[in-house]
């Protein structure tokens, strides 16, 4: 198996089952992931080379847009894809195997973790994972220490209040917040321009 055809089994999302040949390779990226997440957190780096560093981990360029405080973390880092001028901001933790798709202009606050993988439920099988993508759309906010599950697309121009675990879809120009989120309001008119 090599690169692409795991990005293609987990892209089409299939199941991982311990022990697979699809999970073995999974832990070989891993290693990767761990080593090129190393060198971005164990020193001060100018945004320059960061970029260069985050391009390495995910496996193609970022635009001279895109920003981030370390520390990052991430198990995986090949299926990470960013638009232009977006943020990360410290301790983020990307698990991103079902893939993560960030959209232009979004913002992404501290300790935000994006969790694209599930276990199979039966007790015997729970070794098996079940990828699902996440999609973040255009200029979406998401607070601190918020948590999006497997599967979540995040509307154009949302906000995910700081702590919230989203479970479902957002849709765009809305307010989450909770645990589980659940919308709060939609934007004004006034606050959309």
């Amino acid at each position: 198996m090599n690169l692409e055809q795991f990005l293609e089994h987990l892209n089409s999302g299939k199941p991982v089952k311990g022990g697979s040949e699809a999970h073995l390779f999974m832990h070989g990226v891993s290693q990767e992931a761990l080593k090129i997440t190393a060198e971005i957190n164990g020193s001060y780096h100018e945004p320059q080379q960061l970029r260069a560093l985050f391009s390495w981990l995910i496996g193609q360029p970022v635009d001279e847009s895109f920003a981030m405080f370390p520390p990052f973390y991430t198990d995986c880092g090949k299926n990470i894809h960013i638009g232009k001028h977006v943020f990360i901001n410290m301790g983020c933790k990307f698990q991103d195997q079902g893939g993560i798709f960030i959209g232009d202009g979004a913002l992404i606050g501290h300790n935000v973790v994006l969790a694209t993988l599930n276990h199979a439920m039966s007790p015997h099988d729970r070794g098996t994972m079940i990828p699902a993508p996440i999609h973040i759309g255009k200029n979406v906010w998401i607070g601190s220490n918020a948590t999006i599950l497997p599967g979540v697309t995040i509307g154009d121009g949302a906000i995910v209040a700081a702590g919230a675990v989203v479970t479902r879809d957002v849709p765009e120009n809305t307010i989450v917040g909770g645990v589980p989120a659940r919308i709060m309001r939609h934007l004004s008119k006034e606050e959309l321009q």
